[in-house]
Formats: structure tokens, C-alpha cells, sequence
């Protein structure tokens, strides 16, 4: 009787002494899991009043042709310009992979992030990449076309999260664009270039848009419909899509 006593207390030890180690086992397992790598993030903004969705502008039609090719692993938006904080809000939202509402260092190091506009939209696509520097957040590249300084905004000055950075812009008509972009840091910012393009003589070729804009604003529009400009704008966030997956 003593022995199968002594046997029972035995098993029953060896299956407390079991349970711990168990359980160890599995919150070490779980806290070791590894998230998954979050999207190469694009974000482009419109230019004055325009909606985000409005396929008349160049900036939306590069965004469908970059959904269309990069299926997965690539997530591509457009903001209004005057939509900053919301676009800032969407990027923290993709880059919290475990979608505990807190970003943590790991989550801030694996952003890939590019970011690209129109007029005003070019303005904000700086406001915005200097909202994610105070984030703590590095941003791939910005690209500028004919940007136009929103009040209290500085497009020229590139901060110093982001990589690298392209301006397009042409130097007629009634709206004063940023001519020549430069860095806050060279040590931790490269400037592509200045790219100037001349309308001056061109015929007018954006006959989508709004009769007041071929009267008021023909150059700033003109630069914004040439498909000559947009092709080299995504052939420069196709190539940083590519240097982000090598990552």
C-alpha cells in the first residue's frame, strides 16, 4: 500500500514539476513570435481643392498604376493636401503590425515609406515627412512637383528622416514653385535633383481639366498632366520599391 502511495505522490510531482515549464515555454514562444514585415508605404498628395480620388490628375493615376503592379507587399494612397494628420494617422496605423496602438523601435525601424505630390500637395508631402521625423519615423523618398508653399509650411528645407528627395518644377505663370529643394542634414539626406521644365511655348495639353485652370494657372497645370514628368516621378518610386525589398 505504501508503495502505490509513494508511486501516486511520484507521478503527481513529476506532472506539478511539468506544468511551470509548460507554460514558461509557451510565453517565451509567444513573446518571441515575429511580426509581420509591414508594406512599402506610398502616400501621394493632390494638389488646391482636389479630391483624392479624382482620376483627371496625374497624382491618382500613378497611384492606380502602382496598385495595378505591386499587387502585395505595397500599399498605395492619396490624401487631399489639406489631410495631412489623416495621412500621417494611416502610416503609424500600417506600420503597427501587431495592432497594439503603440509603435514600437522595431516597428519605427522597418517603416518604408515614400511620399510624393502636386502643388500644394508637394507642400504637405514635406509637412507630412516632418510629422514622422518628430515620430521618430525615416521616410525612402519625397518627390515634388511645382510645389507651392502652404501658409506656414517650408517645402524647401527637406528634413532630415528622409533619404532622398526630387523636385520637379517649372518657372512661369502667376504661382511662385519651389525651384531648388535642399537638405536640413547632407550627411543624412541626398537631393536627386532640381529638374526644371519649360511651358513657356508649349501647346496646352490638359484638356480634362477646368477651363480656369488653362487661364490662370496653364504652366502649374501643364507640368501636373505631362506624362513625360510623372513617367520619370515613377520610375523614381518604382526604383526605391525595389531598394525597399532588398531590405
Amino acid at each position: 500500500m505504501m508503495a502505490t502511495r509513494n508511486h501516486a505522490f511520484a507521478v503527481f510531482l513529476l506532472i506539478f514539476l511539468l506544468m511551470p515549464s509548460r507554460g514558461i515555454a509557451a510565453a517565451h514562444a509567444t513573446s518571441t513570435e515575429v511580426s509581420p514585415a509591414p508594406p512599402v508605404i506610398v502616400v501621394g498628395f493632390l494638389g488646391g481643392f482636389v479630391k483624392h480620388d479624382n482620376l483627371v490628375h496625374s497624382e491618382v493615376q500613378l497611384a492606380e498604376r502602382l496598385r495595378k503592379a505591386y499587387p502585395a507587399g505595397v500599399q498605395v494612397e492619396t490624401f487631399e493636401n489639406y489631410r495631412g494628420e489623416k495621412a500621417r494617422q494611416r502610416i503609424l496605423e500600417l506600420l503597427d503590425t501587431d495592432h497594439d496602438g503603440t509603435l514600437t523601435v522595431d516597428e519605427k525601424q522597418d517603416a518604408r515609406i515614400i511620399l510624393y505630390g502636386h502643388s500644394w500637395g508637394a507642400s504637405e508631402t514635406i509637412a507630412v515627412a516632418r510629422m514622422l521625423k518628430r515620430d521618430g519615423i525615416h521616410v525612402l523618398l519625397t518627390v515634388q512637383v511645382d510645389s507651392v508653399t502652404k501658409m506656414g509650411q517650408n517645402d524647401e528645407v527637406i528634413p532630415a528622416n528622409v533619404a532622398q528627395a526630387a523636385n520637379f518644377y517649372q518657372p512661369n505663370g502667376m504661382l511662385r514653385s519651389e525651384r531648388a529643394i535642399r537638405p536640413a542634414d547632407p550627411a543624412y539626406t541626398r537631393i536627386i535633383g532640381n529638374f526644371r521644365f519649360d511651358y513657356k511655348t508649349s501647346p496646352y495639353s490638359c484638356k480634362a481639366y477646368p477651363w480656369f485652370d488653362r487661364i490662370f494657372v496653364k504652366q502649374h497645370i501643364q507640368i501636373e498632366c505631362d506624362p513625360k514628368v510623372w513617367a520619370q516621378v515613377e520610375s523614381l518610386i518604382r526604383s526605391n520599391i525595389g531598394l525597399a525589398d532588398l531590405k
